[in-house]
């Protein structure tokens, strides 16, 4: 699990009424041998650069946060399970919508 998205769902979590519940549910989530914790890093700083640029130029920006969270994925090799479409316009990012799982 990316960092950025830990940071995301913490920001969630104090804003709705079952901080402590959601915390300890992540928690025992990030627990889960299967799962790792990645933070970000030098790499993921140089990526978010390039996929920032490459988004302006195209004149399809996205939300800040998720182009932190699409560079660590691409840093990770990990496929990007969202319902946001915007990840779409990502060149180089495997993205996944949910629907497509079902």
């Amino acid at each position: 699990m990316s960092a950025v998205v830990a940071g995301e769902l913490l920001f969630g979590f104090r804003n709705g009424s079952r901080y402590t519940r959601n915390v300890k549910e992540l928690e025992t989530f990030l627990h889960n041998p299967y799962v790792r914790f990645v933070p970000v890093n030098w790499t993921t700083a140089d990526r978010f650069s390039r996929v920032a640029v490459e988004l302006k130029h195209k004149g399809t920006p996205i939300p800040t946060n998720d182009i932190w969270i699409a560079a660590h994925a691409m840093e990770t090799g990990a496929d990007l399970i969202s319902f946001d479409e915007h990840f779409k316009n990502v060149d180089g990012l495997a993205w996944i919508h949910p629907e497509e799982l079902a």
